[in-house]
């Protein structure tokens, strides 16, 4: 198993791109987000790796961050999600985005990857949300959106405490925060994620 590849950027497409590692070149697909933050050829990159072997082809897809890595695996235990399918996904919404739209079972968002229609959105949004669960889901997108003793913090515990899931506050009040900007005070905060998350 391969599970990183550090060496020289020797090209990229569209989809991909060779590593040089050694004198050996790997041919690593990767997400557009990935292959958009890569250096210049030439340039030193480090990507994680994920190796899928088939009776046909091994093909290695390669991440910028070990948290697209793990929603790649996530993705690609969904039946109907082959790599390119999650490569698609995650060239359009990064973990945090991703996150959301699962938290909240928004199959529109997921779907506005190339490839994915709205029963395989469906799916996607359903089997993920039961197999990462809704409180892991909501602590992770809380970190993603809120740091500790922040506003936004403040606001998903608020909602916490009056009764609604992890997942749901913290996608309330990601909304909220969305909407008032970064100098939303408290008050402004909760109130706008209570009306949010009761629609």
């Amino acid at each position: 198993m391969i599970a990183c590849l550090s060496g020289r950027l020797a090209e990229t497409s569209s989809d991909a791109a060779v590593i040089d590692v050694g004198g050996v070149g790997y041919l690593v697909q990767a997400s557009a987000r990935t292959l958009s933050a890569l250096p210049p050829n030439g340039g030193d990159v480090m990507l994680f790796t994920e190796m899928q072997v088939r009776e046909d082809a091994i093909t290695l897809f390669g991440f910028g961050s070990a948290g697209e890595r793990d929603w790649f695996r996530l993705l690609t235990s969904v039946q109907g999600v082959g790599g390119r399918v999650a490569l698609a996904i995650l060239s359009v919404l990064d973990p945090a985005e991703l996150s959301r739209a699962i938290a909240a079972g928004d199959k529109a968002m997921i779907a506005r990857a190339q490839g994915v229609g709205p029963k395989l959105a469906q799916r996607i949004a359903m089997e993920l949300k039961d197999k990462v669960g809704a409180a892991s889901l909501g602590a992770g997108l809380a970190a993603s959106i809120a740091p500790k003793g922040s506003n936004s913090a403040d606001a998903v515990s608020a909602l916490s405490n009056l009764g609604f899931r992890p997942a749901e506050a913290a996608t309330a009040v990601a909304a909220a925060a969305e909407e008032l900007g970064p100098d939303a005070g408290l008050n402004a905060l909760v109130r706008l994620a209570l009306r949010k998350a009761s629609r």
